[in-house]
């Protein structure tokens, strides 16, 4: 049996469990966790987090000498149920409100597969006894590149999308901030809704262009944008919060001006899956890199079987 669907072994480390975008256990993006994976190997991170049945969990060990003061500095890797992938923004924010649980909120360093990447914690109070905890990272310096038509022809094949669904005003770009993701616009909110394409194909066109996910996009107003994320090359139908694809699309927005240099955006996700959640994408002008920001919370550990 290989790794990817092994039983894990009892002492393997159990994941602590964390949603992202979200400040309720059922919103958002939920992520696995392993705060020491020092003496774990590939399969076995792959193991843990095909066990776990996430879109992604995060795995952490010692960080380079010089990154960050201790227990603020960590390297990261991610992993989904199927591969490593070499970045992820959900597992990013849940890994960083899982580490400011244990040693407060503030400046958070990791050295991930993509490169470094920073992000701050901070804990806003709110009625009574409750706080919101929001975490932000700052990609890796995006870039947007062209993608040929027959490309676009073959995802939309896929997806079951015909081209005049399509927003011509936002035209199909590969965008990359830590990971590739294909950006595709709908020209309506019924079109993003009806998501039901071709698992397969997709994953075949993904793995041949070295995608992520497929950013899908519906501009609501300036500002305000819906995205859903099929991520089959991971092993899932669609992620529910996308940190990475928020990332890549604010960096998309501003290289095709249909934002200002210095923007605040916000992303809807999930809502289709009845995993709600909120992205905020913060644009800043002088600074290529884009702050993907949101709250994040605990997921209650499953009783343990009688």
């Amino acid at each position: 049996m290989d790794a990817q669907h092994r039983r894990v072994d009892t002492d393997m480390p159990t994941p602590l469990r964390y949603t992202a975008f979200s400040t309720t256990p059922t919103g958002g993006n939920p992520a696995g966790v392993v705060l020491d994976a020092t003496h774990l190997t590939d399969p076995d991170m792959l193991a843990i987090a095909a066990d776990l049945g996430y879109s992604e969990t995060a795995f952490l060990t010692a960080p380079p000498d010089g990154l960050g003061e201790p227990g603020r500095a960590y390297t990261v890797r991610y992993f989904s149920p199927r591969a490593e992938v070499p970045f992820c923004g959900h597992a990013t924010v849940a890994t960083a409100i899982a580490l400011a649980d244990r040693v407060g909120p503030g400046e958070f360093v990791f050295a991930t597969p993509a490169g470094t990447v920073p992000v701050t914690v901070t804990r806003t109070p709110g009625d009574g006894t409750t706080t919101t905890t929001t975490a932000t990272l700052t990609s890796v310096t995006p870039h947007v590149t062209p993608i040929p038509a027959p490309d676009v022809e073959e995802a939309l094949a896929a997806l079951r999308w015909p081209a005049t669904d399509l927003d011509p005003a936002l035209p199909p770009r590969i965008a990359f901030a830590g990971a590739r993701h294909l950006v595709l616009a709908a020209a309506t909110r019924g079109r993003l809704a009806d998501l039901s394409y071709d698992f397969d194909r997709l994953e075949t066109f993904m793995r041949q262009r070295d995608l992520t996910t497929v950013q899908l996009v519906w501009r609501e107003s300036a500002d305000v944008f819906h995205v859903r994320n099929p991520f089959p090359v991971g092993g899932v139908v669609e992620d529910p919060a996308t940190g990475a694809a928020a990332a890549a699309f604010g960096a998309y927005a501003r290289e095709l001006g249909i934002v200002p240099d210095t923007a605040t955006l916000t992303l809807h996700q999930g809502a289709d899956m009845g995993r709600p959640g909120v992205l905020t994408v913060e644009l800043r002008a002088g600074d290529a890199r884009v702050r993907v920001g949101g709250a994040g919370t605990r997921i209650p550990s499953p009783p343990l079987p009688q």
